[in-house]
C-alpha cells in the first residue's frame, strides 16, 4: 500500500538508537575507489568542487560537477598520502563514477584508477555512544582533539587494523569503519560484543535514509542532478572558488552567482503537519496552490515525529527563507 509498511516501528526503534544511544549500519554496498599516481592531487582537484589537496589523513566531501555547473556525483575523498585518494561513493553509482573519473583524466597524466569495493568492507558505528564502543576496541585516542572531525586515520580494532573515517550521514557522532573485507565478521563481532551493554543494535538503509533526509543531507540522483548546481542545493560551502587551478563547472558557477534567477529553484526541506501522513517521493508540491515541484526524497522522521521529505521546487522568484516564511506548501 501507500501507508505505513509493516516495517515502520522497527525503522523507528533503529532511528532511536542513532539517535540516542549506538547502532552498526553495514554499507558495504558503497562503492570504493583508489586513485594513484604522480599527477592524482591535480588531476582529482580538477574535477572536485572542492579542494582536495589537503593534509595526509584529512577526509573531503565534494561534488563531481560537469561543465554546466550540475552534479555529476558527490563523493568523500580520503587523502592516504601524497599520491594516493581513496573515494567512497554511493552503491548505485560505482561504474558511473569510475567512468565519468577515468573519461577525463588529461591523456598524458600519470594517474591511474582502480575499482576496490570489493576489497574492503564498510561498517558505519554512528551514535552518541559510539566514542565508548570504539574506545573499548582500539588504543587510538578518539577525543575531538585527538580525533577530528573529517579525519582518517587506520587504527587497531580488535585483531584487525581498518581505517577509521569520522564522518556521519546520519548527523550523529560515529566513524566509518573501512575494513579488509577478510576482517569484517571479527570486527562486527567485536562491536556488537562490546557494544551489547550500550544497547547497540542494526540498523539498516530505510533508517539511513531517513535519518539523512531529517537533517537535511543530499543524495546523488536525487536531490543532486546534473540539472541541479551546489548554490541550488544549499552545498555552496563545498565549492573552492578560490583554489588555484579551477575547477570543472567553475565558470558556469559563477555566472550563477551573478544571476539573480539562479535561485527560483531549490531544495528544500518541508515537514508534513499530519503526523499520520506516508509520503514516498514523486509527489507533487503546491505553492500556494500552485505546483511547483516535486518531492525528491522522503521518509517518516522518527525523531521529528511526522514525514519528512526534501524537495526540487522552482519559483518565480528567489526561493530564500523569507520567501518559504511567507508562502504556504503543500504535498
Amino acid at each position: 500500500s501507500f501507508g505505513r509498511q509493516n516495517w515502520h516501528d522497527a525503522v523507528g526503534a533503529e532511528h532511536k538508537a542513532v539517535r540516542d544511544g549506538v547502532a552498526v549500519f553495514d554499507q558495504t554496498s558503497f562503492a570504493k575507489l583508489l586513485v594513484q599516481g604522480r599527477d592524482a592531487c591535480a588531476e582529482l582537484n580538477r574535477m572536485c568542487a572542492a579542494n582536495i589537496d589537503v593534509p595526509i589523513g584529512k577526509t573531503v566531501y565534494t561534488g563531481m560537477l560537469n561543465k554546466r555547473g550540475g552534479f555529476e556525483s558527490d563523493v568523500t575523498v580520503i587523502r592516504l598520502n601524497e599520491d594516493r585518494f581513496f573515494i567512497i561513493t554511493g552503491s548505485a553509482q560505482a561504474v558511473r563514477d569510475a567512468n565519468w573519473i577515468s573519461r577525463s583524466f588529461a591523456p598524458n597524466a600519470h594517474v591511474y584508477m582502480t575499482d576496490v569495493t570489493s576489497a574492503w568492507s564498510f561498517l558505519a558505528i554512528m551514535g552518541p555512544k559510539s566514542r565508548n564502543v570504539l574506545g573499548a576496541l582500539t588504543k587510538t585516542d578518539l577525543t575531538n582533539d585527538g580525533f577530528p572531525f573529517g579525519t582518517c586515520k587506520s587504527i587497531d580494532l580488535g585483531y584487525a587494523t581498518v581505517m577509521a573515517n569520522r564522518m556521519s550521514y546520519v548527523g550523529e557522532l560515529g566513524w566509518e569503519l573501512i575494513v579488509p573485507t577478510e576482517f569484517t565478521a571479527g570486527v562486527y563481532d567485536d562491536l556488537m560484543q562490546i557494544g551489547a551493554d550500550h544497547g547497540i543494535r542494526d540498523a539498516g538503509y530505510y533508517a539511513l535514509d531517513g535519518l539523512r533526509i531529517e537533517k537535511g543531507f543530499r543524495a546523488w540522483s536525487r536531490e543532486l542532478t546534473p540539472d541541479i548546481t551546489p548554490l541550488q542545493a544549499g552545498l555552496g560551502f563545498a565549492v573552492d572558488f578560490d583554489k588555484p587551478g579551477g575547477f570543472v563547472g567553475k565558470d558556469a558557477l559563477l555566472a550563477a552567482k551573478a544571476d539573480p534567477d539562479h535561485l527560483d529553484r531549490r531544495i528544500i526541506q518541508l515537514v508534513l503537519k499530519d503526523a499520520k501522513a506516508q509520503i514516498w517521493g514523486g509527489e507533487a508540491v503546491l505553492c500556494n496552490g500552485v505546483e511547483v515541484g516535486e518531492v525528491r526524497s522522503a521518509a517518516y522522521g522518527h525523531t521529528l515525529g511526522a514525514a519528512v521529505a526534501l524537495c526540487d521546487v522552482k519559483a518565480g522568484s528567489k526561493i530564500d527563507q523569507a520567501f518559504i516564511d511567507s508562502h504556504s506548501f503543500v504535498i
